[in-house]
């Protein structure tokens, strides 16, 4: 088969209707599926379509409309650094800033004409005879060379497992689906969680409420939030000086890279960031029996460090009980929780975070031998080649893939470096006349080996850390634990002899060899 045969041919799919074929499928809108879409056109790449399960793009930024939603990275840094934006009304953005960012960049790059909206993946299996990936949407099918899935780690919302919570009788809504036409005036409120989403929505709802129960398993490290609007000479600057833009991010940038340095020495955070976290608490709380019981029992950053200058007077206020441990179930009008007490409620608010260490797409995706990503990561762990490449699945790219979560700095950082590698990945694929491309195993195990050494005596160490960081088996398929920088110089190429590749006239004769 050809190049030209490979790259157009077309299949019949449902309904006899020949299946569009593809270069590149691009799987969501968030930062990271616009981002490589962005990037493809850039490099002269045009043969792609973005699905994306909702109406309209977005992600996280998109789905997350809950009160007082917000960033707690520097908006500044929070960005594409190809696609500054000069006009943010304070420090970091809010939700509703960040979603319009999104779909500008969209347009702005002629992104949208690529994107196929309600089309949610529901399968995808590599055809090793053809080398492509055959997808299946809720809308009809597709065919692809390289399949790129960028659902990210914060797409599909952990409904916790209670004991009688089916059976509760009133209102329930994870922080991700705010129903916006539910009137919380007046209302028993009891909220799950004191995690990054409900730092944020407990303060904006608090005083609205009639009571507030607050179920806290482990209470937070919460640092002072510096958000201050950009207003007078300083928002005039970042308006109409690029230079004066670049220095403030790149300051920021610089400053975080130095976060990544104290995170990996414990006693070191212990003096500096959890001491200044430890005198915002002090200074934020008075009560020394309510201060202890608001006191982390873990080192800083072990989860993730919060930001927030309402969250103490928020919870101190006389309609808001806090209530230590796990919920011990849920009755048709109430909770009970870890003291035995039935607390009647009308309304549960679930701020219990994603599914991060568990992907839901890996269970959609089934590579070699038709074993699916989620049942080898089972097997094997979540392990990835640089956060993006898996060994038996070719032609495979995922964004915030395992091991690229950052807990110092801006995501955006990651994502960007990860676009890097996917448009070097697709450069060499094309300039060489490349069927496919796939990780090989012992690349991908000596990576994730350097890795995990690299997080071990660090704040997020498992042995010493137990967090959402941490899947079920006690490792840390999250975290990146070094500089940006880092990563950024390993992405910088497509370093194609840590893979087997198949030019297209081997494929013809399904044979692999090493770059």
């Amino acid at each position: 088969m050809t190049s030209t045969e490979i790259n157009k041919s077309e299949r019949t799919g449902t309904g006899g209707r020949p299946t569009p074929h593809v270069q590149v499928a691009v799987i969501g809108t968030g930062f990271s599926g616009l981002g490589v879409a962005i990037k493809l056109l850039a490099n002269n790449v045009d043969d792609f379509v973005v699905l994306e399960r909702a109406d309209e793009v977005g992600g996280t930024w998109r789905d997350n409309t809950y009160p007082g939603c917000a960033c707690d990275v520097m908006a500044l840094l929070y960005v594409y650094s190809f696609a500054q934006k000069s006009d943010w009304g304070s420090t970091f953005g809010t939700r509703q800033e960040l979603f319009d960012y999104l779909r500008d960049v969209t347009d702005r790059f002629g992104v949208r004409p690529h994107i196929r909206f309600n089309h949610e993946v529901l399968g995808a299996q590599w055809d090793e005879k053809l080398r492509r990936w055959n997808i299946q949407t809720s809308q009809g099918d597709y065919t692809a060379q390289l399949l790129v899935s960028g659902s990210g780690y914060l797409s599909d919302p952990v409904i916790p497992n209670i004991p009688g919570f089916e059976n509760f009788q009133g209102k329930v809504m994870h922080s991700s689906k705010w129903d916006h036409d539910y009137d919380l005036k007046g209302r028993k409120v009891a909220v799950i969680g004191t995690g990054a989403s409900a730092i944020q929505f407990v303060p904006a709802i608090q005083s609205e409420v009639g009571h507030m129960d607050l179920y806290q398993r482990s209470a937070p490290w919460v640092m002072p939030k510096p958000d201050k609007p950009n207003t007078g000479l300083h928002g005039w600057a970042l308006k109409n000086f690029p230079g004066y833009r670049a220095f403030r991010r790149g300051f920021n940038k610089r400053g975080r890279e130095i976060l990544s340095f104290i995170f990996s020495n414990p006693d070191i955070a212990a003096k500096t960031v959890q001491g200044n976290a430890a005198k915002h608490l002090k200074k934020s709380v008075p009560d020394p029996a309510l201060r202890a019981r608001l006191t982390p029992n873990f080192s800083v950053a072990c989860k993730r460090l919060l930001f927030s200058n309402k969250w103490y007077p928020a919870i101190q206020a006389d309609n808001v009980e806090i209530i230590d441990g796990e919920v011990g179930g849920v009755t048709p009008t109430g909770i009970i929780g870890s003291d035995g007490k039935e607390r009647q409620v009308d309304t549960i608010i679930l701020g219990t975070g994603f599914l991060a260490t568990k992907r839901p797409i890996a269970a959609r995706i089934t590579g070699r031998g038709g074993v699916k990503l989620e049942e080898q990561w089972d097997r094997i762990g979540m392990k990835a080649y640089r956060g993006t490449t898996v060994a038996n699945f070719p032609n495979l790219f995922l964004m915030l893939g395992p091991n690229t979560t950052l807990g110092h700095s801006s995501q955006t950082l990651m994502i960007e470096s990860q676009m890097n590698y996917v448009i070097e990945a697709v450069k060499t694929i094309r300039g060489r006349g490349l069927a496919s491309v796939e990780v090989r195993a012992d690349a991908q195990e000596l990576y994730n080996r350097m890795v995990e050494q690299a997080i071990e005596g660090t704040v997020w160490d498992p042995a010493t850390c137990t967090s959402w960081y941490v899947d079920s088996t006690g490792r840390n398929p999250s975290l990146w634990p070094m500089k940006t920088s880092k990563f950024a110089k390993s992405t910088k190429k497509f370093d194609v002899s840590a893979y087997q590749v198949a030019t297209l006239a081997a494929a013809e004769h399904h044979t692999d060899v090493k770059a």
